[in-house]
Formats: C-alpha cells, structure tokens, sequence
C-alpha cells in the first residue's frame, strides 16, 4: 500500500501544458520571494492575455475606468459612523453576518438516535490548520448534554493500589500541558467506499477536525492512583452519556504521555458537544476512542471487546472476516479548494490549498497532481508541521480552462504515502467502511464547476 514516488520510478513522463518544465520548477522555487511574484505575476498577464473577455476583479485584474468603482469613490457608512460596542448580544464574540453560512452540516448518515447525530466541519471554508470550537465536526451516540462540572466525578478503578474519584476542581490543579491534535471520525470518508459521490469536501471529508487542547496527562492520574503500570496493558475508557461509550486503549499509548484527560479546547473551556467538562484525548486513533463526558477509566490486562469494539468500527474483510481494534488513522490528505462544490471564475492562476494528516506521526511531504495521477508537483508544506496535527498545503497552479483532476497525495515520516483506490481496494475489499484513506478526486471542468469523481 506504499506507492513508489514518480522521481523513483525511473520513467520520465512529458509534462502537460500547464505544468512547468523542470527549469521552470527550478526557477519558480527559487528561494527568493520575487521569484514567487514574478510567477504569479506573469500568470495574471498570461491569463488576461488569452482571455476573451477580461478575468473577474476578483482575481486581481484593474477595475474598469469608466464611472469608477462606487464601493471605492463613495465613503461606507462604517467609514463614517460610530460602530458597535464590545458587548454584543450575550458578550460571546460571534462570526460576521455575512459568514452565516460558514457552519456545520448534518447528515442522516451513520447510526442515528431521535437526535441529528452527526454534522461536518466546512473544510472549504476554513484557513490553517485550527478548527473553530463551533465548526468542529460532532458525533454522537445518545445526543449530547451540558452538563453541571461541579457534579462531574471522574473515577479510576481496576488493576490500581488505590482507586480514586476526582472533581473538576481537583483535576484543573494538576500539572497541565496543551498540544495540537487532528480527530478524525473513523468513519470519515465512508460513503466513497461505495461510490457515492458525496458533492462537497465537507461532507467526504468533514469528520475531520484539529484543536489546541488542554488537560491532564492520563498517566499522572494513574500514577497517583498506584496503576500496577507492568501487568496493566490496556484501560477501559468510558463516557458519561446514555449511549455507554467504551473503548479499550493498550497501556502503551496512554505511557508515552500523549493521551490526555482534557478540559480545554482552543483557550476555552470543551463545548458541551464535544465533551464537556471532560474528554478523553487519544492522538491519532480514531474519533470514537476519544471518550467525551469522560466519567471513568478502568485498568485491565486484556482488550476489553466492549460493544462498540465487537459491532461497530470494525473492518470487513475481503476474505469475511472482521478485523478489530484497527483504530489508527493513517497517512491521509485532500484538497480542499478548489474542491467540488465550487466554481472557478476563468481560467489563470489559482492557490490549490488543502489539509494533510497522519495517527502515525508528521506529515513529510505532500504532493499534488492536476491530472489525474500522471504527474505530482511537490506542495509547500506550511508551518507549523506537528505530529499527529492536521498540515496545512499550497501549490501554485495556472489553469488553462482546459478540464482538470486534482488530486493530492501525502507521505508521512515513516514512510506510509496514501494510496489510490485500486491500490486500497487490494487489501481492503470493497465492503467496507471504516479508515478510508484512499486519494480524493476534484474533476474541473471546461465551465469551471468542480465536481466529486472516483478514478478506478
């Protein structure tokens, strides 16, 4: 499942019309900024040159001299009268008007309760790799509550010298450390198993999410607790709410120290559908194992096959079998614009923007292609690159109206790069659902509308 890069490959394939040779690569990458604005600088003028009618302003072109633009010769109201005061409605900062549709949608997708039980981040939309607290992707099993912290308990029982209950003032005054993790519902890309041609990145890939949190390492809670830490290889974590979340986590994550007990979510409190006051945090193994409303954790010696473990989040095999406790989520990307759903203005120069991410580790490089898979451009990798976090990628890319593919395709630092649909099919059959990781395709055609395909 770990396709050899095309540099090593030993064939050397003729680049198309709208890629650059391999000196203009060489030229374009420069390490001096002008060299970046003199591409894309000539890729406006080339554009415009070759365009029948004039690009949309939109893409930087002057704006006709005739009567001028009003929006710039009359002065707004906002220039001249006195805006609003710092507390606003319940003096809780709220998006602009204007960005109301920038929210989570739902699906009637997955296992479903009398309540909506899932809803997709707008990957689209969103810049860098920080989900905002209220478009974080949400998944429930019984609905969620709000509930009271000063009756929360969180109890640790099992193999321990001494079991203990703590409150949420006792465990805010521990030693606490905030880091930047990716969650990604296992079931994230499930319905391209199937062909279904989902039509927007936020619904193929919108159980995805990456947050600054903060909380307690959950081995300094064991540790207090006397955890017998040699015979103990696996906790029972296990949730709050009325679906009896429980998942099994091997002793060796949680001594590593990444997995925490958190309380916090980008500098504020969890929100309440996502876990508040207390939520487990497991870096790169799948959504469901990040227990939210987190009332307990049991230590054992063996995997615990709760049901969640036994019915649901297992793989179907090729050969009929059920493969368990396959929570890793592995080396993945996708492009999130241009991305189906959206419509390029006219042909020239574009930023192809996306998000990569591994359960296993750093993104190492990411690589692009417009056309189909028969030609990667390495993408700029942009900074922070943390383990286990989502990355943010860019490519400079000048369309030429004709038909295009997008795709992208990420490489982690162990080595694993994200394979093709053929090339996962081979080991994973076709009935499946769960860990789909395979690469995503963005068809834009000659009208410029961009739409879902599958390649074979």
């Amino acid at each position: 499942m770990t396709p050899d890069h095309p540099a090593s490959s030993g064939r050397v394939k003729k680049a198309p019309e709208n890629f650059l040779s391999r000196e203009g690569i060489k030229q374009v990458w420069a390490e001096s900024k002008s060299g970046r604005r003199d591409f894309i600088r000539n890729a406006f003028a080339a554009a415009a040159a070759g365009a029948a009618v004039p690009l949309a302003t939109a893409q930087g072109n002057p704006v006709p001299a005739e009567g001028g633009d009003p929006n710039i010769l009359n002065l707004p109201e906002h220039a001249t009268g006195l805006g609003l005061g710092v507390a606003q409605d319940d003096g809780y900062g709220k998006p602009s008007k204007y960005e109301r549709n920038v929210q989570r949608r739902q699906s009637p997708g997955l296992t479903q309760t009398t309540q909506a039980s899932v809803s997709f981040a707008p990957l689209q939309s969103l810049f860098g790799i920080v989900t905002p607290s209220g478009l974080h992707f949400e998944r429930h099993h019984q609905g969620w509550w709000d509930i009271d912290p000063s009756k929360h308990r969180f109890m640790i029982n099992g193999m321990v010298k001494k079991p203990m209950v703590f409150t949420m003032d006792e465990i805010m005054r521990l030693p606490a450390v905030s880091r930047f993790h990716f969650i990604e519902c296992g079931a994230n890309t499930a319905v391209d198993w199937g062909n279904v041609a989902v039509p927007t990145v936020q619904y193929t890939h919108g159980m995805v999410s990456c947050s600054e949190f903060t909380g307690v390492p959950l081995i300094t809670l064991l540790e207090l607790a006397g955890a017998d830490l040699k015979n103990g290889k696996f906790v029972l974590a296990e949730g709050g709410d009325g679906s009896a979340m429980t998942r099994t986590i091997p002793m060796s994550l949680i001594l590593s120290g990444e997995v925490l007990v958190a309380y916090g979510q980008n500098g504020e409190m969890l929100r309440p559908e996502n876990g508040y006051p207390l939520r487990l945090i497991v870096p790169g193994i799948q959504g469901v194992s990040w227990v939210k409303w987190l009332r307990r954790v049991e230590v054992g010696d063996q995997p615990y096959a709760a049901k969640d473990e036994a019915i649901h989040y297992i793989d179907l095999m090729p050969d009929g079998k059920h493969r368990q406790y396959s929570g890793i989520q592995e080396c993945k990307s996708v492009v999130t614009t241009p991305s189906g759903g959206q419509v390029l203005l006219d042909k020239g120069f574009y930023n192809i923007t996306g998000l990569a991410w591994s359960g296993k580790g750093k993104i190492k490089r990411v690589d692009v292609s417009v056309d189909g898979g028969r030609n990667w451009r390495a993408a700029r990798l942009e900074t922070p690159v943390l383990s286990k976090a989502l990355t943010r990628f860019n490519l400079d890319w000048v369309w030429d109206g004709k038909p295009a593919i997008i795709q992208s395709r990420a490489q982690d630092d162990t080595g694993f790069v994200q394979p093709t649909y053929q090339q996962l099919r081979a080991v994973r059959g076709t009935r499946s659902i769960y860990h789909n990781n395979a690469i995503q395709s963005w068809l834009v055609q000659e009208n410029g509308e961009v739409k879902n395909v599958q390649l074979s």
